[in-house]
């Protein structure tokens, strides 16, 4: 067996045709649906990127425990176990967190990797005087940032060798991930990853992609900020509609991809599952972005698409069973056949395919370290905050302790303890390390961004947009009562409960 894991960042699954979208034509996602089962509840487990990206490589939620981080030593990928059953994969990607401080480990999983250069802040090209006048006519005022090291100055010098489509990185990956099918595609047993950073912002897409939402004469303005939307300003159509180039610029690569594995007849005996990390807001709920608001559903409930060569019967069909990022771990295990026994609540998805009604579950939680911790049984959604946000019983708990740009300070680390009783750490010992509120990310995707949110409910059967909170308090306890329990079967540490009020 083969099997593609094909993952886009940020995809909003609001923009896309099959799943609704009215504002951009995305043909390649309609084909893609009708080649595959389309999910219509599957949520996020950890955010953001990396979280994410430690969900689908142990198939366990981590955000009870830690914030963006590389990969435990009491982690087990499903890479490595594959590797131990004779099953090879390859990593074709351009998510420059890969190589960071803390996700240095993730890549290493698989058996090879190719790495394609430029996206956003990565440091590809040199920023040593940097044509700053010229810059400044070219970008826009809000995106002006010069400051040496700024991810906005990185990428200003990383766009200057990015001119024509061949030159996108994103566009590198599709090539690459076409050469290793022409090569691989009659080998037997291997997982090819294709990740792409698209379409994460800044919303760089090629020329012709643009052309048909806007002009050349406009500023470049694609790097929205985390923060609260303002209504009536003239750039918020115009990073909605670099969001839409870019949109089309994936579907493209997507359709590539398509191409590919028809030309080469995949179908009958290789399979395709392809999802995103979480979603993106684009100014609903007057919010942009991701990280720091509350995390609803157009960025929780996200893209999932999967096409098995022994259910190629249900292509084109579509399923309400309730799913998230976790469960892309068993589901490749048992793709080969193997068991999945690793203590937590996620599950194959293929159950589903044989048999539509299937039901994996009755509720899942997913959130941000440190914030709300959510729950959704598919017709409710309720974010459950803690009464006090800075509170100080915050622990991380990790035998890595680096964030997502530099290593824990030492004003962290001697605050540390280690601790011998956490269930999620498999008898390892690890470090309890207090949350510091000097930490870069307690305020970018953290509790201190959080300080202006709180508990809500909200019925997605009659206000599918989240728009109308409900003030139902039976319906808010036995949801409270489901969180505690799944937080429970992810064993959580004990202070998660108590900041949490249970």
């Amino acid at each position: 067996m083969r099997a593609i894991l094909l993952i886009f960042d940020s995809l909003n699954r609001h923009a896309l045709q099959c799943y609704g979208g009215t504002e951009i034509a995305t043909p390649n996602f309609d084909r893609l649906a009708q080649k595959t089962v389309t999910y219509d509840n599957h949520y996020v487990g950890s955010l953001p990127c990396m979280p994410a990206r430690r969900d689908i490589h142990t198939g366990r939620l981590s955000f009870l425990h830690r914030s963006w981080g590389p990969l435990e030593p009491f982690d087990t990928s499903v890479f490595e176990t594959l590797r131990e059953k004779g099953v090879y994969s390859h990593l074709i990607t351009d998510h420059y967190h890969y190589f960071e401080d803390g996700a240095g480990n993730y890549h290493t999983r698989y058996d090879s990797y190719d790495f394609l250069r430029g996206q956003e802040g990565d440091k590809w090209v040199p920023t040593l005087d940097p044509p700053i006048e010229k810059w400044k006519t070219q970008y826009h005022e809000k995106q002006q940032n010069f400051t040496p090291g700024s991810l906005q100055m990185q990428n200003m010098a990383n766009r200057e060798r990015i001119e024509g489509e061949e030159d996108f990185s994103s566009t590198q990956c599709f090539d690459d991930a076409e050469g290793f099918l022409d090569a691989y595609a009659k080998a037997d047993n291997w997982v090819l990853q294709i990740e792409t950073f698209d379409p994460h912002e800044p919303f760089i897409a090629p020329p012709g992609y643009r052309a048909e939402f806007q002009t050349d004469k406009e500023p470049i303005f694609d790097w929205p900020h985390y923060d609260r939307y303002i209504d009536g300003l003239p750039e918020n159509e115009l990073l909605r509609n670099n969001y839409k180039a870019l949109i089309a610029h994936c579907d493209a690569q997507l359709g590539r991809l398509l191409d590919k594995m028809d030309a080469l007849n995949m179908w009958d005996d290789t399979i395709l599952i392809a999802t995103t990390d979480h979603g993106f807001l684009l100014g609903e709920h007057e919010w942009w972005a991701k990280n720091r608001m509350p995390c609803y559903n157009e960025v929780a409930q996200i893209p999932l698409f999967v096409h098995h060569p022994d259910h190629v019967n249900q292509a084109g069909t579509r399923r309400a069973s309730l799913t998230q990022t976790i469960d892309i771990m068993p589901t490749l295990l048992d793709c080969f056949e193997q068991p999945c026994d690793i203590g937590s609540t996620a599950r194959s998805i293929l159950p589903t395919l044989k048999n539509p009604q299937e039901k994996l579950r009755d509720v899942i939680i997913y959130g941000y370290f440190g914030g709300a911790v959510n729950v959704t049984d598919g017709r409710y959604t309720y974010m459950r905050y803690p009464e006090n946000m800075s509170a100080t019983n915050l622990n991380e708990y990790t035998l890595m302790p680096a964030h997502m740009l530099a290593p824990f300070s030492k004003d962290e680390l001697k605050q540390a303890t280690f601790c011998d009783d956490l269930d999620y750490a498999n008898g390892y010992p690890v470090l309890r390390v207090p949350v510091h509120e000097n930490s870069h990310w307690f305020n970018s995707h953290g509790p201190g961004g959080m300080a202006d949110c709180n508990s809500v409910l909200f019925d997605l059967d009659t206000d599918a947009g989240q728009l109308s909170p409900l003030q139902d308090a039976d319906l808010e306890a036995r949801l409270a009562a489901e969180i505690k329990d799944q937080m429970q079967k992810n064993a959580a540490p004990q202070e998660a409960f108590t900041r949490l009020g249970f």
